[in-house]
């Protein structure tokens, strides 16, 4: 496998800087409103027997007035993938199983049902190849127009600053994602989602990288702002069983077809982590 460590180190110092400068904003959404809610930090590491530096990561969970619960993972992990899930990841296979994964996952639920919900991961992952991937997509319980346009625009912003191409295909990765088949329905408004942007070399670790920090900037601009903007708007109790019963599709979703979730326990990781992105509370009609 490449020596990919020197990118690997770059690419964590990023995501821990970003994770950093989201909490900061949600705190201060949270001081706004009169709340004293901070994130609390949990530190762990993950094993993986004849494994000397399998690598851990740091599960920040704040819950306050306006994030009813709001979760940033960051995490670096170094290993080896089991046989028959080595086959399912690009660059890697029985012979080839190792890997190094480093990224930050967020999910926000909100205690008001006007704000929508959110989810937002980046990533850099190598094996015998080495890519990005992320993206960032919207989950309101009571859907704006106005707020999902702004959203929208926000990633198309980040997309054409370096390729013309990339919003609307990864606004259809997105939408093709982020769906409940059994329910035959959305997620929600969705985003972006992009996968295997390949660093074959130096240049193209280069555009990848600096194309997954402005989709991390562009998270950071415009969420907030979509926050404020509901946060304080009245709601009624059909509101908050509608939100409800929302967050109970949303569950079903990370728990049957998310991708991160399913890496994340195939490879050891922490288990409270993993789920931090399901909601504190739920409803099933």
């Amino acid at each position: 496998m490449t020596d990919w460590t020197p990118m690997t180190a770059r690419a964590r110092a990023w995501f821990e800087s970003l994770r950093d400068r989201i909490c900061a904003e949600f705190e201060q959404i949270e001081a706004e409103a009169g709340s004293p809610a901070r994130f609390e930090y949990l530190t762990w590491n993950r094993e993986e027997e004849g494994n000397p530096n399998p690598g851990g990561g740091t599960r920040g969970v704040m819950k306050g007035r306006i994030f009813e619960k709001v979760g940033v993972n960051v995490s670096t992990v170094h290993g080896q993938f089991a046989p028959e899930f080595a086959k399912t990841i690009h660059g890697a296979d029985q012979d080839n199983p190792g890997f190094t994964a480093t990224g930050i996952s967020l999910v926000a639920h909100m205690a008001n049902p006007h704000v929508p919900a959110v989810h937002m991961n980046t990533r850099f992952l190598t094996t015998s190849k080495a890519w990005f991937g992320g993206g960032g997509d919207l989950n309101p319980p009571i859907p704006y127009a106005e707020d999902t346009a702004e959203f929208h625009a926000a990633f198309q912003a980040a997309c054409d600053a370096h390729d013309p191409a990339y919003y609307p295909r990864f606004k259809q990765w997105a939408d093709e994602y982020f769906f409940i088949p059994h329910r035959n329905v959305a997620r929600g408004v969705g985003g972006i989602f992009y996968d295997h942007l390949d660093c074959a070399d130096d240049a193209a670790f280069e555009a990848n990288f600096a194309f997954t920090r402005d989709v991390g900037e562009a998270f950071l601009e415009v969420f907030p702002r979509l926050v404020r903007r509901r946060m304080n708007m009245a709601f009624t109790d059909q509101d908050k069983r509608q939100q409800l019963e929302w967050r109970g599709r949303y569950a079903e979703f990370n728990l049957v077809y998310d991708r991160g979730t399913l890496f994340g326990l195939k490879t050891g990781g922490n288990v409270d982590a993993i789920l931090m992105s399901l909601p504190p509370e739920a409803t099933w009609s």
